[in-house]
């Protein structure tokens, strides 16, 4: 991955998250968790900002008393390093609880720009 790319995907997740927390703030939580799930698609690949993408998901699954979300994230939280240093993650997956772990998704259109070069 070129600097120009990973400054891309830094951008792109830094914007998200903040996306994501001023959606939060404004009690639009479904907003929130939009935002989250894009970052979480784009971070998955990489170690640090896969983990950092569950901790927020954990956060509001915590705040918002999802009990559900909550192990979901837990459990995401556990296996994680494991598929980052495996190299088995379920591409396009959004991270969310509602959907299996092992679950390949179509990434979306904009996504699938953003992600060009790590996409096999």
């Amino acid at each position: 991955m070129t600097d120009s790319q990973k400054s891309r995907i830094k951008t792109f997740l830094q914007d998200q998250y903040r996306d994501a927390r001023s959606a939060e703030n404004a009690g639009k939580i479904e907003d929130a968790w939009a935002s989250l799930e894009r970052a979480h698609i784009v971070a998955q690949g990489m170690f640090a900002p896969h983990l950092y993408s569950h901790w927020r998901m954990l956060a509001l699954a915590t705040k918002t008393a999802d009990i559900r979300e909550v192990f979901g994230q837990l459990m995401r939280l556990a296996l994680a390093p494991l598929g980052n240093l495996t190299g088995r993650l379920p591409i396009g997956n959004t991270g969310r609880s509602d959907v299996s772990a092992f679950a390949h998704m179509d990434i979306p259109t904009d996504l699938q720009a953003i992600l060009k070069d790590q996409i096999k």
